[in-house]
């Protein structure tokens, strides 16, 4: 009894020294626009994610229906022939910030991360994306951009419609955490 008494209050402190960050309104957004056509734009403010500031993971998921285009038949499009978003409902990325330091978080820092995107049911590893980290009291920001390729998500751009939708995506993200 003693000894499970012991395990219990070294799994509860070690739980709580853990310094977590959450937010529910992360944003993403992406664009895959042409010159010359309609913009392939979307954008969505639900996304969640966590960062653990004793060791620099992070963690984002987002509801794929979230995305805001604005032309509406565009965003009906996306859902269901190229997301396919009933069918996979969430993207995620976990990684972890390279050469992370707790004590880096007092100003802004830019750290760089690795990590696993899902999307589409496919995972695709991402090295080296840049990120700015900032601290205020007690809310971390982290924005940053990368360039993701549809192909790499076995999504399939239809003939007629090629010219209009660019070969890479650019997608920029901005998460205000708050302590949890």
């Amino acid at each position: 009894m003693k000894k499970l008494l012991y395990i219990f209050a070294f799994i509860s402190l070690n739980s709580f020294s853990q310094s977590k960050y959450l937010t529910k309104s992360g944003t993403i957004s992406f664009e895959a626009s042409v010159p010359s056509f309609e913009e392939v734009a979307a954008k969505t403010n639900t996304a969640t994610a966590i960062l653990n500031t004793d060791n620099g993971e992070f963690a984002a998921l987002i509801l794929v229906k979230g995305f805001r285009f604005k032309n509406a038949l565009m965003e009906e499009h996306f859902n269901e022939n190229y997301a396919e978003s009933d069918k996979y409902p969430k993207a995620t990325f976990k990684g972890i910030l390279k050469s992370f330091s707790k004590d880096q978080l007092q100003t802004s820092t830019t750290f760089k991360i690795d990590g696993k995107l899902t999307f589409h049911g496919k995972s695709k590893q991402l090295q080296d994306i840049p990120l700015t980290v900032e601290t205020n009291n007690n809310t971390i920001t982290i924005t940053g951009n990368f360039i993701a390729y549809p192909a790499d998500f076995d999504i399939k751009i239809p003939k007629i419609v090629r010219n209009k939708i660019a070969e890479t995506v650019e997608v920029s993200f901005n998460f205000e955490l708050h302590k949890k």
